[in-house]
């Protein structure tokens, strides 16, 4: 991929240039664009003479000849938490402009914008545009849309540095607790919380911050926890079958009888999930595979008298590193499930129907947030 993007854009101006080159490759036939950096307005929002200096304003003219004003803010990098400070200036930039009756459109520019950052901008309605190619450009008048996808990781980020993820156990436990726990929590109490270790917890902690998922005073307690937005994210990296070793099984009565037997079941710990676990709370359709944790999926398969098979499993049972699929689960008819945090993210990834059956729990996590967070 280096060698298609070239060596890495070192100054904002260089990290305009490959981007203006990108998006006038993609303007539709007969339209054109001029460039003005560095352009000085004035800022309406502060005292008489103020102003406020905009990277650069980009003047596309469509085949009609109708005008539109891109208004861009360029930065070498960026993450979410600093997203709503470029917007609220790129918006005073636009307000500067509005006296020359030409439309205005908000645009975030940057070496590489991340999938957290670019969905971020989406969310709120604000068009981007990255050097490695990634851009989503939305006008009104004259009517134009632009979209294209670049590189899906920092193709310039240096080898050694580390890259943000919520892999392992740590990583889970960590956000299974700022998840199902109310906050504000200061980092001390969220170790213990989460039984990780301290530095895993700040790890944690630290990158939640950069992609704008958690709230923090400085110094402080964290004070909010966008926990949906959080699930999703934990998501690309945890999956049930992906981070478990996964054993297909059948029940040649059915799931009822599966139940059954579970609930007869003598010392076997386990924990329900997917389908079954979401059925009770936001029923969606009639499950058709039960997933399941368990320690010892031989001696519970024995148990339950279940058959091993290549094809048309009706049961899934999962063992793994992940004994945080263990914490607060939820008794209810004489069964145990996981808790609705866990389901949810099984469900992300499973396969199916599994993500729909997802969006369903989310929407009544949302609705029925006091139900089950602590």
């Amino acid at each position: 991929m280096l060698s298609d993007l070239g060596s890495q854009p070192v100054r904002e101006v260089d990290v305009l240039r490959r981007a203006l080159a990108l998006l006038t490759d993609r303007l539709p036939p007969g339209w054109g664009a001029t460039v003005t950096e560095n352009l000085v307005v004035p800022d309406p929002g502060r005292r008489v003479g103020a102003v406020v200096e905009l990277d650069a304003v980009v003047e596309l003219i469509g085949s009609d000849g109708a005008r539109v004003l891109l208004v861009m803010a360029v930065k070498r990098s960026l993450l979410v938490r600093d997203l709503p400070a470029v917007v609220d200036r790129l918006h005073a930039s636009v307000a500067g402009l509005i006296g020359l009756e030409v439309p205005t459109v908000p645009v975030v520019v940057a070496r590489y914008l991340g999938p957290s950052v670019r969905a971020w901008l989406e969310d709120r309605g604000v068009s981007y545009l990255d050097a490695t190619g990634n851009l989503r450009i939305i006008v009104q008048y004259p009517a134009l849309y632009l979209r294209d996808t670049g590189a899906g990781r920092d193709p310039w980020r240096s080898p050694g540095r580390p890259r943000g993820t919520l892999r392992g156990p740590p990583a889970a436990r960590v956000v299974r607790a700022l998840v199902d726990f109310v906050p504000p929590v200061t980092v001390p109490e969220l170790v213990r919380r989460s039984g990780a270790s301290t530095g895993a917890t700040y790890r944690v902690v630290e990158f939640l911050e950069q992609e704008g998922m958690i709230e923090r005073a400085p110094r402080g307690p964290i004070t909010g926890v966008a926990w949906r937005r959080l699930l999703e994210r934990w998501s690309e990296d945890y999956s049930f079958q992906r981070s478990n070793a996964v054993s297909a099984y059948l029940q040649p009565r059915g799931i009822p009888a599966l139940l059954d037997g579970l609930r007869a079941a003598d010392g076997v710990r386990y924990a329900l999930t997917g389908s079954l676990a979401a059925q009770r709370l936001a029923p969606y359709a009639p499950p058709r595979l039960t997933m399941l944790y368990v320690d010892d999926p031989a001696v519970v398969a024995k148990q339950l008298e279940l058959r091993a098979v290549d094809t048309g499993a009706n049961v899934l049972l999962a063992v793994g590193d992940y004994d945080v699929v263990f914490d607060r689960t939820v008794e209810a008819d004489e069964l145990s499930f996981v808790a609705p945090s866990q389901t949810a993210v099984d469900l992300l990834t499973a396969p199916g129907r599994g993500p729909a059956e997802a969006q369903a729990l989310l929407e009544w996590m949302q609705t029925h947030e006091s139900d089950w967070r602590r």
